[in-house]
């Protein structure tokens, strides 16, 4: 399949490129899958678990410290329900308040 990407225009190109790229994930995602069989059906003619040979976590997992939930330190004043802990990017609705007028402390909880 040839494909003459010389006469196509931007939006074509930029199509193509897009459905090749969602190929590519796809064939990733199938060769990935016949590999993890490979290995569950090794482990199982050995006689072992994937947590025998790599542990309950799985190799490189598990060691990340939980920090748990933050409360709220913000609410929307529009939406009770919005709420924002102040850790992370800033919610659109909190810039927004911002922009308008409003103070940290006046979005405080």
């Amino acid at each position: 399949m040839a494909i003459d990407i010389k006469n196509l225009n931007h939006t074509q190109l930029n199509d193509l490129i897009s459905k090749a790229q969602q190929r590519q994930d796809e064939l990733r995602k199938e060769k990935v899958g016949k590999l993890r069989e490979k290995v569950h059906a090794l482990l199982k003619a050995e006689g072992y678990s994937f947590e025998d040979v790599f542990g309950a976590a799985g190799p490189g997992r598990g060691k990340r410290r939980s920090t748990g939930s933050v409360a709220p330190k913000y609410r929307n004043p529009a939406d009770p329900e919005q709420t924002w802990s102040g850790r992370g990017k800033r919610p659109r609705w909190f810039n927004d308040a911002l922009k308008a007028g409003k103070k940290e402390k006046d979005l405080a909880i």
